[in-house]
């Protein structure tokens, strides 16, 4: 008996016990499912890159092409003028390369200037070219910049109508070939494909891909190797020459363009020597306010607006009614669009026209330099909500100018000279050249930020 007893008494402990565990089983259960569930977070990797710069390359145009100079070849080009050069040389001297201009009879000063790196360090490079012609059948003065090869460029300007001669330039400072395509925006499309040998510039005469349209934007895209892209223009009124311009192609559409040192002069009434717009939307059908005021101006004496503007197709609207003096033209798009503004200037029954591009924003040391010719002017943009301190440095003196918050102001720099940029915030920026009232010459181009100034990169996987 005492051992049946004792198997009864030990099962029973069994059983209390396993009762035991469950309940404390279903009470671990209960609570788990009340209590909060650790969370899984996982901040993203994040790795700031410096870019490692390359040599900078700029590309210099050289001589000025004329068309239809041969009476029997009448789409064969010469040299027109050669241009005279001013480089930075405040640094190492650049590697020169020369570039061959197979196309174009006399032609020279066409050429590559490379800044080497040295211990992860690019220079900052900068050049300038100018040149008069005075001939028969052109005459004027050309200014403008070196600039940096791109693999997109946007000319927004030049005139296929009796009497002009514009010429498309493309230079490639590249060891290979570039496969060019020409785009022609206007009242119909139309493009081109041209192959420009590894170190090597040639000319495309505007009319040859534009032919018959009033108010051509050409897109240049290249592959392979980036170009320049540059265009070339004169034009004669009736039996007169009236002027020769160097433009340069912008980098492509945006909300909002600013476009500096527009130069307003007395003119007989006509649209063609009046201050004249051009701007395209692209892809889309967009509403445009075109902004002007005098450099210097406040908030309430710019005049606005509206331009209605047909997706693809440019439009051009002169700006007549302006009193003599020197403008800022600002461009606000409700789609991306190019745009550039046409200035004539007059000395008796001299004529001089120049095309003005907007300007980019520059948040860094600029290197410039302006070339030989009549007096220049520096125009200072600032579009932001506080003021800018901007350091210049060159021409033999060192300044500080203060560009107040939504205005803009003009330095005179000399001719001839180099100089280096410093702003405390972003500023835009352009030079103008001049002539006096007995001399009509005149010309202009934005400042645009070195590649070497690539920001840090925020690299996510």
């Amino acid at each position: 008996m005492s051992t049946r007893r004792g198997i009864r008494i030990v099962t029973g402990a069994r059983v209390v016990a396993g009762a035991v565990v469950a309940a404390g089983c279903v009470l671990a259960v209960v609570l788990g499912a009340s209590a909060p569930l650790p969370g899984i977070r996982n901040t993203p990797a994040v790795s700031t890159v410096s870019p490692v710069p390359g040599d900078t390359v700029i590309v210099c145009n050289g001589s000025f092409r004329a068309l239809g100079r041969d009476s029997v070849r009448a789409e064969a080009m010469v040299s027109a003028a050669g241009p005279t050069l001013t480089v930075d040389r405040t640094q190492a001297e650049p590697e020169v390369a020369e570039l061959a201009m197979p196309d174009v009879t006399g032609g020279a000063g066409a050429q590559s200037l490379t800044g080497v790196v040295v211990d992860r360090v690019a220079p900052l490079l900068s050049a300038s070219e100018s040149m008069t012609v005075d001939a028969d059948d052109m005459r004027g003065f050309a200014a403008a910049p070196c600039r940096e090869p791109a693999t997109t460029s946007w000319l927004v300007g030049g005139d296929v109508s009796t009497g002009a001669s514009d010429v498309i330039v493309l230079s490639n400072p590249g060891d290979v070939p570039a496969t060019v395509q020409i785009d022609v925006y206007g009242e119909a499309r139309a493009a081109s494909t041209a192959v420009v040998p590894a170190g090597t510039q040639l000319g495309v005469p505007l009319a040859s891909v534009a032919a018959g349209e009033p108010r051509p934007v050409v897109q240049v895209t290249s592959d392979g190797v980036p170009i320049r892209a540059s265009l070339q223009s004169s034009l004669i009124r009736t039996l007169d020459p009236v002027g020769i311009d160097l433009q340069d192609g912008v980098t492509g559409p945006q909300d909002r363009l600013t476009l500096l040192g527009v130069q307003a002069s007395h003119a007989p009434g006509d649209d063609a020597t009046a201050v004249v717009l051009r701007v395209l939307s692209l892809e889309a059908d967009a509403q445009a306010v075109v902004g002007v005021r005098p450099v210097g101006g406040a908030a309430s004496d710019v005049e606005e607006f509206p331009v209605a503007l047909t997706a693809d197709v440019p439009a051009e609207v002169a700006l007549s009614g302006l009193e003599p003096g020197v403008y800022d033209v600002e461009v606000t798009g409700t789609a991306p669009i190019v745009a550039a503004v046409r200035q004539t200037v007059r000395a008796g029954t001299q004529a001089d026209f120049a095309w003005m591009t907007a300007a980019p924003e520059i948040v860094a040391e600029t290197a410039f330099t302006v070339p030989r010719g009549p007096s220049a002017t520096l125009l200072l943009k600032n579009n932001g909500a506080a003021d800018v301190s901007v350091g210049l440095a060159g021409g033999g003196e060192d300044q500080q100018v203060l560009v107040p918050a939504g205005s803009s102001v003009s330095v005179p720099v000399r001719a001839g000279s180099s100089w280096r940029l410093s702003p405390s915030g972003p500023v835009r920026a352009a030079v103008t050249m001049v002539g006096d009232d007995a001399d009509a010459k005149v010309a202009g181009w934005p400042l645009t930020p070195s590649a070497v100034n690539q920001q840090p990169i925020d690299v996510r996987p």
